[in-house]
């Protein structure tokens, strides 16, 4: 028997006897008028790794080549930050992350809870909706370990505060990247391993930082015992007929380890990163084929979208780009991971920000059709929100501005106010129509920046003919300059909606 399909039928009895987040079941809405949801993230893929959206891309990714052509495809989404922890936080929140004790960087595996307990997720307010809710992947976002009287960390404890403290019924998540210690699966809140064993420090391309690792976890194989537990909560919960569910999947790929699955190596004749990026894209198309086989495609809502941009880049793309040696030696010749964008993940730049983002919904999205407009990833909140008809709450979502009207073929009543980007090292931009003005000197991530990196002049450039963010235009429009940073600063200054 095929290895994949032995792993999903042994994922299918393991969960089911082992999961009572499925018995559990509030008030069920209709699945009949509301949609299931599965929201893929995809970690630290790039908007020119997909060949939609690059045509010159030589790594085959016919899953999600089939996404936009079965749905829309949005060409200038970002995520609310160019690393992963804030993008999670807003992503799940409605809300960016600079708003919370985050200001900049990312947390590791051991930090404690970013995202308040008080705070509305997608999560908690889909269930309030009906939804069976479930988690499977990357977390990210701190947990309540618990210790020991010495202060060790007590890996048999179960996490205090995590997913299914925010909403998820059940969730099945690694603490952060697969390059941050512990290295451990954590099934509703508790370890899954027996023991753990010492896990030395690895160089790139196979980077892995010294810490404990659960002897369950096989770091070539995490990316499949993932999937067999994303597929089994689908065929799960498409056997509830009488109740939709929200599946949130984020994957722990491409980013490092960049260590594909062996029968991935060679496919993309790209090297590891390449084949990574094919492991990802063959992912995609399991979840897709599970949602068919269960029969719910027809009411189903997918999305497809990335953390981040790529850590991976041409050397030409900027001359003055510092580069991780190691990176360096594995990038992919004549591959743009990040398109025609400026720069790279962590970065202010485009590279940083602008991802993938592909939306199916048949019946309600028109194939094969591009949307131009600027998104953020904080607005899915809301758009999920006016999918299933229901109000926000008072106190969720306050950076999340619906996108359905794009979805469903016409103009929003109200125009979407500017989206604030922000880098891995704290600095902002600001988006609006064509121009877009950048806060600070330099990348904000990982370029060295002229001079002091928050300093002015602030350089306004304009996207619709400066891909490369190399024309600096502000002392051409100063007026333009003087009303973004004036924008931004109301933004960042106020929580929330106005």
């Amino acid at each position: 028997m095929n290895p994949i399909i032995l792993r999903v039928l042994t994922g299918l009895a393991v969960l089911a006897a082992s999961s009572p987040a499925f018995a559990a079941a509030p008030a069920a809405a209709s699945s009949s008028t509301r949609p299931n949801i599965v929201l893929l993230l995809a970690d630290d893929m790039g908007y020119g790794d997909v060949q939609a959206l690059n045509p010159d891309s030589r790594i085959p990714t016919p899953n999600l080549n089939r996404l936009a052509a079965e749905g829309m495809a949005f060409t200038d989404a970002h995520t609310p930050s160019a690393v992963c922890t804030p993008t999670r936080y807003g992503l799940l929140t409605g809300r960016y992350c600079w708003r919370s004790r985050l200001k900049s960087g990312v947390l590791d595996g051991y930090s404690p809870p970013l995202i308040e307990t008080e705070r509305p997720t997608i999560a908690s307010f889909l269930k309030s909706q009906g939804y069976a809710t479930g988690i499977v992947g990357k977390w990210h976002l701190g947990l309540g370990w618990q210790k020991t009287p010495s202060g060790q960390f007590n890996f048999l404890l179960p996490v205090t505060h995590g997913p299914n403290q925010l909403g998820f019924d059940f969730s099945f998540i690694i603490p952060a990247s697969l390059d941050f210690p512990p290295y451990v699966f954590i099934r509703n809140g508790q370890v899954t391993a027996d023991h753990l064993v010492p896990q030395p420090a690895q160089p790139f391309p196979g980077f892995l930082r010294r810490g404990e690792r659960g002897a369950d976890l096989v770091m070539e194989s995490c990316l499949d015992d993932l999937l067999i537990q994303a597929t089994t909560f689908v065929r799960e919960q498409a056997r509830q007929k009488d109740r939709p569910f929200f599946l949130y999947f984020p994957l722990t790929a491409p980013h490092k380890p960049v260590l594909p699955h062996p029968r991935f190596h060679g496919q993309s004749g790209l090297g590891p990163y390449g084949d990574f990026v094919v492991q990802v894209d063959w992912t995609v198309g399991e979840v897709l084929q599970a949602i068919e086989e269960a029969g719910i495609a027809d009411n189903t809502l997918v999305i497809y979208t990335s953390d981040n941009g790529s850590y991976m880049y041409r050397r030409d793309v900027h001359p003055d780009h510092v580069e991780d040696p190691g990176v360096q030696a594995y990038r992919p010749e004549h591959h743009r991971a990040n398109g025609p964008w400026r720069g790279t993940k962590a970065d202010i730049w485009e590279a940083g920000h602008r991802v993938p983002f592909f939306v199916r919904w048949p019946g309600r999205v028109a194939p094969a059709t591009r949307c131009p407009a600027t998104i953020c990833l904080t607005d899915i909140f809301a758009t999920l929100a006016e999918v299933i008809g229901a109000p926000l709450p008072d106190n969720a979502a306050p950076d999340s501005y619906s996108f359905l009207s794009w979805l469903e073929g016409r103009p929003p009543a109200k125009r979407r106010p500017p989206v604030i980007h922000h880098s891995g090292g704290g600095m902002y931009a600001i988006r609006d129509g064509q121009w877009k003005l950048v806060l600070g000197n330099g990348s904000g991530g990982r370029e060295r920046p002229r001079g002091k990196a928050f300093a002015k002049p602030y350089p306004l450039f304009d996207l619709t003919v400066d891909t490369g963010e190399q024309q600096d235009l502000a002392e051409r429009y100063p007026n333009v300059a003087t009303t973004l940073e004036k924008e931004a600063l109301e933004v960042i200054e106020h929580e929330g909606r106005r």
